[in-house]
């Protein structure tokens, strides 16, 4: 090979090396706590999935002392209906646990609510009209009971 090739597969082999060590979790993830702790509390769709990714290894996330326990949907259905609405409590009772936990709650409820009703919404996306309806009424009446008493 020549020098000009070499050095190439040199830098590449860096990257590749560089892009694996910043797909790890704990690499991946924000320096601080309250970091991490907000980028798996937003409404987005990448938000639940980084914080679905997170829970299916919690391991990795050990050093920050998250709290993962739940109930799920408390004193309600967790999937009502037959719509799997546990998922979006599990992280509805994470966002709750851990802000309450850093002394911030309030200040971020609203949102914990929003983005617990925005997951429920996604549930209900890929349904036929009819059940579709019926979900997101589901969803909208498990938001306004979080958003009230939660």
């Amino acid at each position: 090979m020549n020098r000009q090739v070499k050095r190439g597969l040199g830098v590449s082999a860096v990257a590749l090396t560089a892009v694996a060590t910043l797909a790890s979790p704990a690499s991946a993830a924000p320096a601080n706590k309250s970091q991490v702790l907000a980028s798996w509390t937003q409404t987005s769709a990448s938000s639940y999935n980084a914080y679905l990714s997170a829970r299916n290894n919690k391991g990795a996330w050990s050093a920050y002392g998250f709290d993962w326990s739940t109930d799920y949907c408390s004193y309600s259905p967790d999937n009502p209906f037959g719509f799997k609405f546990n998922l979006s409590c599990a992280r509805h009772d994470f966002g709750y646990r851990n802000y309450k936990k850093a002394g911030t709650f309030s200040a971020n409820k609203a949102r914990l609510d929003n983005a617990f009703y925005a997951d429920m919404k996604r549930v209900c996306a890929p349904l036929s009209s009819a059940n579709k309806s019926a979900c997101n009424a589901t969803a909208w009446t498990y938001y306004q009971a979080v958003k009230a008493f939660g």
